[in-house]
């Protein structure tokens, strides 16, 4: 079929927006057929499921996390690992959940693939099937993680790495110089994955646990945008891959 000059230029601008468009939602985390979980940030829509993954997890904890609280608090950062093999049974009211600065907006859109994007805010889908969160604050230029759980069913496959490599990327992302921590002196499978990550112990904090007044030891990385850092952290994330099929950039 002959196209006039003018009908060419056209279909060839709208090939360009199109390619244009790919690249500009290119995953954080490349998914793929093989992939059954990716991570966004958290949403109005996930906050039933995330209350019950934090009681499974957190079931002494006293008072409870407020979480419609934390996303309308511009410190905070939360996300959430999605299991794309999954819906929850009953569907939820999709929320539009305002980000307040448009230049964050556009990195986490760069950061992370959404099924659903708006300039002004970021909408998330009803029927996800939410199997772990995290959270961390920003206080100057520290990262501080709140916390990170994963549901019962859904632990030791990855999600919990899956999150902290999440974290650590955004941390560095919103210009975070180190990220901290406290984890139970007793829960010694998070203090190894830590150290995976870089974390060290820098500290003790007597009785930090209100439910039983365990201790909590407190745990710092290194400046996470440091030639080192980044070097051991890209070895783990590909080892990570290598591992879980996750393409990680």
């Amino acid at each position: 079929m002959w196209l006039s000059g003018e009908d060419y230029r056209w279909r060839v601008g709208c090939v360009k927006m199109k390619i244009q468009a790919v690249f500009e939602i290119k995953a954080f985390f490349e998914r793929d057929e093989n992939l059954s979980c990716h991570v966004r940030p958290m949403g109005k829509v996930d906050i039933s499921q995330i209350i019950e993954i934090d009681r499974e997890a957190f079931p002494n904890l006293w008072p409870p996390a407020n979480y419609q609280r934390e996303l309308e608090n511009r410190l905070a950062h939360y996300l959430v690992a999605c299991d794309d093999s999954k819906t929850v049974d009953e569907p939820v009211p999709e929320v539009k959940v305002e980000m307040g600065f448009s230049g964050l907006a556009c990195r986490m859109r760069r950061l992370f693939n959404y099924r659903r994007f708006s300039g002004d805010g970021l909408t998330g889908l009803s029927g996800e099937n939410i199997v772990g969160f995290a959270g961390f604050w920003i206080m100057a230029d520290e990262a501080h993680l709140t916390n990170i759980a994963v549901r019962e069913s859904c632990r030791r496959q990855g999600i919990g790495e899956l999150l902290l490599i999440s974290v650590v990327d955004l941390a560095a992302e919103l210009k975070a110089a180190n990220i901290t921590l406290e984890v139970r002196a007793s829960n010694t499978a998070a203090q190894n994955l830590y150290r995976k990550y870089g974390f060290v112990e820098v500290g003790l904090r007597r009785n930090y646990y209100v439910s039983d007044r365990e201790d909590g030891v407190l745990m710092s990385t290194e400046n996470i945008h440091s030639e080192l850092f980044q070097a051991d952290f890209r070895q783990l994330k590909q080892a990570y891959t290598t591992e879980h099929g996750i393409a990680l950039h």
